[in-house]
């Protein structure tokens, strides 16, 4: 069948389920993409393969390549039904609330699919689910007060983009390096605070011992939190009370 694109074939999610076979056990893609997400959830893509998949599922490995051709469209499918999850989050009247309420979203389910955090940025994201989340996030900062014409809202949109994707994915690094070293900020600062002190005592990192000293010392969601709130206000060129 002729698509918009010439004779391409179609994405994973336009194509039709395959008809179900007389199988002692049943599939689909939602039941593929949950079993590969419990495998990428504990442990990361790089053991994420499709005969761990079939396994988990008890089927053969080749049952699944009637749902998906390749593995590129089962995280296709997997980032999608991560983000079905995003788009339950709940629409309000402020435009800034609804883009809040989206952006924290992402970053709880990043949390607890570490795995969506490697993908962000690095793939289109162009499933239903996805869309929808674009939508909801394109139309509530088209209601902002500095985003006045198409350009300022593409502006808004990769400027807020940009801090999601770099926030979250640091988060989730330092998340991985704890996790992996055992180490945690009162053993770093045990370890390198004696350094940093004497470095800082020579007078030559001034602005970075202001910051050290006397700037907020926030947690990880706080300082998600705070800067976003930078974002948000710069794009509207208001500070929010």
């Amino acid at each position: 069948m002729d698509t918009p694109y010439g004779s391409a074939p179609l994405p994973v999610w336009e194509r039709p389920e395959p008809q179900p076979r007389a199988a002692p056990v049943p599939l689909s893609r939602a039941k593929i993409a949950d079993a590969a997400i419990r495998l990428a959830d504990a442990h990361g893509l790089d053991g994420l393969s499709v005969r761990k998949i079939a396994k988990e599922l008890g089927v053969g490995p080749m049952r699944l390549y009637d749902y998906v051709a390749n593995r590129s469209e089962l995280l296709d499918l997997m980032v999608d039904a991560v983000y079905a999850r995003i788009a339950e989050a709940d629409q309000h009247p402020e435009w800034r609330d609804t883009v809040l309420a989206i952006v924290h979203r992402t970053r709880a389910a990043a949390l607890d699919h570490e795995w969506f955090a490697d993908l962000l940025g690095a793939r289109p994201h162009l499933g239903p689910h996805a869309l929808a989340v674009g939508e909801s996030t394109a139309a509530a900062l088209s209601q902002a007060p500095g985003v006045r014409s198409l350009d300022d809202l593409q502006r808004a949109t990769g400027a807020l983009n940009a801090f999601l994707v770099g926030a979250l994915r640091r988060e989730v690094t330092e998340r991985r390096t704890a996790r992996a070293t055992g180490t945690d900020v009162t053993a770093w600062q045990a370890a390198l605070g004696p350094y940093l002190n004497r470095m800082l005592a020579t007078g030559r990192y001034p602005t970075i011992a202001r910051l050290v000293v006397d700037g907020a010392h926030l947690d990880a969601e706080e300082t998600f939190r705070h800067n976003l709130t930078t974002v948000l206000d710069g794009i509207t060129g208001h500070p929010h009370p």
